[in-house]
């Protein structure tokens, strides 16, 4: 089954990892092995099995922060050095275009016949693609934390480089809002920054945001909001889950919210590094989409957002998960707890076409 995945960090993991995702996953991790970090010869992210699994469209992420967090691989002295190293991931997607791998998609009319050459290349059957399928990998260009956004007049150049989706914090203080970790809101900054992301057209993603900034966001904002990789609270308590009330809100303002697939937000008080990450099964995705499901009343807000390779590899995934590919084992968990067909081809990727149709000014 096509599957649209609304949150991956490809080239953060090109550029910052140095990993060449056009290489198997396998090749990735020999070339990764007796490296110290813990978290190196373990990705699960790679072109190849995107293809395998049937990922053809993802939410691709620039990710640089300014937070003051002092994280390797993430965190810049400036945030002019931020932005330069987001242009950076920006180039690595240009070249990934010019060579035929990946295809920017930047409104409604590419996206759906993006969405229909990839359909007609095999049933809903679980049949394998052959290695190099005549469609590239889709994505839509989005940002994790506007530390690179140096002003909020600056929106339009970067709507003209094809940015369409913006999480204003990722974590810690950002420029524009508080992220997951600390309190607070929405800086003077942010507000301007949501009036002229609104004005361009692009979309809000509040992953991330702190429970002040969420809230700040959905009011200051008119325009379409998704939830690009964000669990619930009532599963899996934490400040970077979901409560019922916000997904209440988010339902409400016709987003989606897409599961996320990292061990510590699908297992209660997993501790990294410590918690027996055997404890965690892809089922537990699957309840929390399930949750958002019953609060909706339908399965039309649920989708997969699976952030894999996030800073984690298979050492914090659920453990059946080896690669991405393993994504085409969420429909045969939906179908056991009772979803119609229709309806798992809604969230994994059904849920995502409509609401760019709708965020992109088609009407349904």
């Amino acid at each position: 089954m096509m599957v649209i995945d609304s949150h991956l960090d490809l080239a953060w993991n090109a550029v910052n990892w140095n990993r060449d995702l056009t290489r198997p996953v396998s090749e990735i991790r020999a070339s990764e092995a007796g490296m110290k970090d813990e978290r190196r010869g373990h990705n699960t992210v790679a072109f190849p099995e995107m293809r395998k699994g049937r990922v053809a469209v993802c939410l691709a992420t620039l990710l640089a922060r300014g937070s003051g967090l002092s994280e390797p691989l993430l965190d810049w002295s400036s945030r002019e050095i931020a932005s330069a190293v987001a242009r950076g991931q920006l180039s690595y997607y240009q070249i990934q275009e010019r060579a035929g791998r990946m295809r920017m998609l930047k409104d409604w009319p590419a996206l759906k016949s993006h969405a229909e050459s990839w359909s007609g290349l095999a049933g809903s059957t679980g049949e394998s693609l052959p290695p190099q399928p005549t469609p590239p990998l889709g994505f839509i260009l989005s940002m994790e934390g506007a530390d690179p956004i140096l002003s909020p007049a600056d929106v339009p150049e970067w709507w003209e480089d094809g940015l369409r989706v913006v999480g204003p914090a990722h974590y810690g203080p950002g420029a524009y809002a508080h992220g997951t970790g600390p309190t607070g809101g929405l800086t003077p900054a942010g507000v301007e920054l949501l009036k002229e992301m609104a004005k361009a057209g692009m979309v809000l993603d509040v992953t991330h945001l702190s429970e002040e900034s969420f809230w700040q966001a959905i009011e200051h904002f008119p325009g379409p909001i998704l939830a690009s990789h964000n669990n619930c609270r009532a599963l899996v308590p934490g400040a970077r889950q979901f409560s019922d009330d916000q997904i209440r809100t988010l339902v409400k303002r016709g987003a989606v919210i897409g599961a996320a697939f990292d061990s510590w937000m699908l297992y209660p008080n997993y501790v990294k590094g410590q918690t027996d990450n055997s404890l965690v099964r892809i089922s537990a995705v699957t309840n929390h989409i399930d949750h958002v499901c019953q609060l909706a009343g339908n399965a039309r807000h649920a989708a997969i957002g699976s952030d894999l390779d996030g800073g984690f590899g298979t050492e914090q995934s659920p453990h059946e998960l080896d690669t991405i590919a393993d994504l085409q084992k969420i429909p045969p968990l939906l179908a056991q707890k009772g979803f119609k067909p229709e309806d798992i081809e809604a969230v994994m990727h059904g849920n995502w076409l409509r609401f760019f149709e709708s965020a992109w000014g088609k009407r349904l």
